[in-house]
């Protein structure tokens, strides 16, 4: 069984996400607001995602497949990205997804997810993935983490703007800011990835 439950308070929640690549600016981060959508707390969308796993999640080698765990982390990430932009939003690309331990059958998951820094119709989403016996008391332990990017669309599937994400407490600036050095890294890869493509294409270099 699965349950998704709106987690405001959360203090537990994820490590947040990276930055979208469309280069808006929050009022937080000097921009003066003009013409932008009123901004949203982080913990208006914070969300857990919480699912019993069962034999039907196992892999060849007894534990839970990393696609099942990959799937509840989209799904709880979509619910926020939905949440934080008011509407449909589609994955654009998981930046990064880390597995830590392995989750086994009987393990009581919670994926918590929010929206860390947010673009022109992009979000960056952070997850959490928690796991503790469905059976037992003893505190749940952090399984894994991941970063995804979110588009807002509307009916056409056209890009739709999206409210800038506004963090509340000290812990969510701090994934604010992480959130903008994991974009300006991925700029700088891509640029770089596309520098050496052009090289060795003016160099004449046969790939086929």
């Amino acid at each position: 069984m699965t349950k998704l439950v709106n987690r405001s308070q959360d203090e537990s929640s994820p490590e947040g996400g990276g930055a979208p690549e469309d280069g808006t600016r929050t009022p937080r981060e000097g921009g003066d607001g003009v013409g932008e959508l009123p901004g949203k707390p982080t913990e208006a969308s914070r969300t857990t995602l919480s699912h019993i796993m069962t034999g039907s999640d196992t892999n060849l080698l007894g534990t839970v497949h990393g696609g099942v765990i990959m799937k509840l982390v989209d799904d709880a990430a979509g619910a926020v990205a939905g949440r934080h932009s008011g509407g449909p939003a589609v994955t654009a690309s998981m930046d990064e997804m880390v597995f830590l331990e392995p989750v086994r059958v009987g393990d009581l998951v919670h994926v918590r997810a929010q929206v860390n820094w947010t673009g022109r119709s992009s979000m960056e989403v952070g997850v959490r993935v928690m796991a503790e016996r469905w059976n037992e008391s003893t505190p749940a332990q952090q399984v894994g983490s991941a970063y995804l990017v979110f588009a807002a669309v509307d009916a056409d599937g056209r890009p739709r703007p999206v409210p800038p994400v506004i963090p509340g407490t000290e812990r969510d600036k701090r994934r604010h800011q992480e959130a903008q050095i994991r974009r300006t890294h991925r700029l700088a890869r891509r640029r770089a990835i596309k520098e050496l493509r052009e090289k060795r294409a003016a160099d004449g270099i046969d790939e086929s």
